[in-house]
């Protein structure tokens, strides 16, 4: 379920479900979820034994997560407020991501309704860097973080930032879908700002999988 305005499960949660399946889990694997939406891929991981904290900056979101917990009976910490602040001071073995990710124009970041969930600046990076950066703080020695954006924000300048900060990233998992109603609706900005070319129909997704050693 999902309370209105909630980022409900998408092409970008299934690919990250199905590279959150590879990774090993157990009751000593303590997990954060930045921006965990209706808490399904928190809730994959709790299913699976892991110690699970989520945080979303959105009230019907830690909602809509908590209740989802109930409904399944499954442990899971829900935390709102921004995910690096609420997190101080805790390191994880595993860090899941779908961050807000499509290129919007404004430099701020929407600080109300759904598109939150989606629009992170001109250029996509706004919570993406901001992951990569807080990276080596959340992740325990052989920590794992595991993102998942679009190509439209530049797969290698992910990777880039992570080496940066001494962290080993790669990109494991590229798929291409559909364009949604979201880059339609912007589809002249983005060929403006060379972001995407003429009559561009699939936006390509990657994971990236980066391991703090």
């Amino acid at each position: 379920m999902a309370l209105p305005g909630v980022y409900r499960p998408q092409a970008d949660t299934l690919l990250l479900a199905e590279a959150l399946a590879q990774e090993e889990l157990g009751p000593c694997t303590d997990t954060l979820e930045i921006g965990t939406g209706t808490g399904a891929l928190a809730l994959h991981a709790a299913g699976r034994g892991a110690r699970v904290t989520a945080v979303d900056i959105s009230w019907p979101a830690v909602l809509t997560a908590r209740l989802n917990a109930l409904r399944r009976r499954l442990p899971l910490r829900v935390m709102h407020g921004d995910f690096a602040a609420r997190t101080a001071g805790r390191r994880f073995d595993l860090v899941v991501a779908n961050p807000p990710y499509v290129p919007a124009p404004g430099a701020r970041l929407p600080s109300h309704g759904p598109e939150r969930s989606w629009d992170a600046g001109p250029d996509g990076r706004g919570v993406v860097d901001r992951i990569c950066t807080s990276a080596p703080a959340l992740l325990r020695p052989g920590g794992v973080l595991l993102m998942v954006h679009s190509a439209l924000c530049g797969a290698e300048r992910t990777l880039d930032r992570l080496t940066a900060v001494g962290i080993a990233a790669e990109v494991t998992v590229r798929a291409s879908v559909p364009w949604g109603p979201v880059l339609r609706s912007r589809r002249s900005w983005l060929e403006q700002q060379g972001l995407a070319a003429a009559a561009e129909e699939w936006e390509e997704l990657v994971i990236i999988r980066a391991e703090f050693r």
